[in-house]
């Protein structure tokens, strides 16, 4: 069995999806539901349990199920980059994370978890994932230090030549439809593209770089989903990896990308960033992969218009929110 974290999620549940579609149907998926319509994005999806995540724990203390599981997908964590509440972080992204992450490696289960390029901050320590520089980063929010103290544990404790950490980029594509303000600038400004011809972006308050300038590595559903499963299905690749493509894209690209998607002329303002996030924003993020390819992962072309494109066209058009049901 493998075990998926964070099953209802965006990553999660298109995870599952694509294992399912690769014939891997022994699935146990934990997550709560809550209110949201986040049951939604299983619909389709074929699973052995669904287990809420108060009870994991108990379900691994059962000594036929620690039997049986054969990797745990770890993506369940409180993504909200917004997150005030430091303790409930703590709790959640990293003290039930190192009961999870023990747990696998008393029981010699694989551990594949997320980590984040939040951790990376502003960048000016550039964005290597080397074990080296991970001591010297400076997240700018607290989601982006609860991933770093994370990542610092596994280091501190010598486990990253046991388990393997993704810091995933820039993430977009279908089944990110209930993260609200957390989902993709594509999904947020989609509507005011096709309703009202135009896509609103924040203007740049730094003088060396031009509104709709900033720059991030988006990476789209399917190249998330194949270096998850790379690294889940090859054990030599252990450590903590940058999952992005490698490439930096500005958001004025991307604006044009949903243009396109819909066959319309590009039109873009600008309007001044919140004040509250100034001083927290990253004006540039891109991965450098070359340690995921030292372990032999092969990066794809960039496909980022063609994905842009896709997203608009066989998802937000139609109005279908659901990667399991395409």
């Amino acid at each position: 069995m493998i075990l998926i974290t964070g099953a209802c999620g965006f990553i999660g549940s298109a995870l599952a999806c694509a294992l399912n579609r690769q014939g891997d149907t022994d699935l146990v998926l934990c997550d709560r539901f809550g209110q949201q319509e986040k049951w939604k994005n299983l619909l389709g999806v074929s699973f052995r349990k669904f287990i809420h995540c108060d009870q994991l724990f108990d379900f691994l203390g059962n000594a036929q199920n620690a039997g049986q599981l054969r990797a745990i997908i770890h993506l369940g964590a409180c993504s909200d980059t917004t997150q005030t509440d430091m303790d409930y972080l703590l709790e959640n992204n990293v003290n039930f994370s190192i009961k999870l992450c023990q747990w696998a490696l008393d029981n010699d289960v694989r551990f594949v978890y997320a980590s984040s390029a939040a951790t990376y901050g502003d960048g000016s320590h550039g964005f290597s994932d080397a074990d080296e520089m991970t001591p010297q980063l400076r997240p700018l929010n607290k989601y982006g230090f609860s991933k770093w103290l994370f990542d610092m544990w596994v280091l501190q404790n010598n486990h990253q030549n046991h388990i393997a950490g993704l810091r995933y980029f820039n993430v977009f594509g279908p089944n990110e439809y209930h993260k609200d303000a957390m989902a993709s600038v594509i999904f947020r400004t989609f509507p005011q593209a096709l309703n009202d011809g135009r896509v609103r972006l924040f203007e740049s308050h730094r003088n060396d770089i031009a509104h709709g300038e900033q720059a991030r590595d988006f990476i789209y559903i399917d190249e998330i989903i194949d270096i998850t499963r790379y690294v889940l299905q090859n054990p030599q690749a252990n450590g903590i990896f940058n999952a992005g493509t490698g490439r930096a894209h500005t958001f004025n690209e991307l604006a044009r990308g949903i243009f396109d998607g819909l066959g319309k002329k590009p039109t873009i303002e600008y309007f001044p960033m919140p004040e509250e996030l100034r001083g927290r924003y990253q004006y540039f993020t891109c991965a450098d992969m070359s340690r995921l390819q030292q372990t032999g992962y092969t990066p794809g072309p960039d496909r980022f218009q063609e994905f842009v494109a896709r997203y608009v066209k066989d998802y937000l058009v139609p109005g279908c929110n659901y990667y399991s049901q395409t």
